[in-house]
């Protein structure tokens, strides 16, 4: 559907005369959302979500990209669930299962 110049909701008067245009849009701007894929959409590790940085890569200023946002990617266990790579990395030095379901913890993909 194009933005420019769209002719809606037109409105005949009682006699039957010729329909006069309630408005007429001239512009029109759409705003996109997204978000990962995930069961869960907050970090069990750090309880921040996992479409944004963890706490440790917000402590640390020389990971920011050109948008001034820190690369954080997410990871996925063959158990479906989710976390940020940065604390999942940590936890698995202390205990290589996953901290929600405890089954042992196998990567699955890795995403941005």
């Amino acid at each position: 559907m194009s933005g420019e110049d769209y002719e809606a909701f037109d409105r005949a008067d009682n006699d039957g005369q010729k329909p006069d245009k309630m408005f007429t849009l001239k512009k029109w701007n759409a705003v996109a959302m997204w978000s990962w894929d995930v069961e869960c959409d907050t970090c069990a590790i750090c309880r921040v979500q996992v479409m944004d940085a963890c706490l440790r890569c917000q402590g640390e200023s020389n990971k920011k990209d050109a948008y001034g946002k820190q690369d954080c990617v997410v990871v996925w266990g063959e158990c479906n669930h989710s976390f940020h790579f940065c604390c999942m990395s940590l936890w698995v030095k202390q205990n290589n299962r996953c901290p929600l379901c405890q089954q042992e913890w196998s990567i699955q993909r890795m995403g941005k």
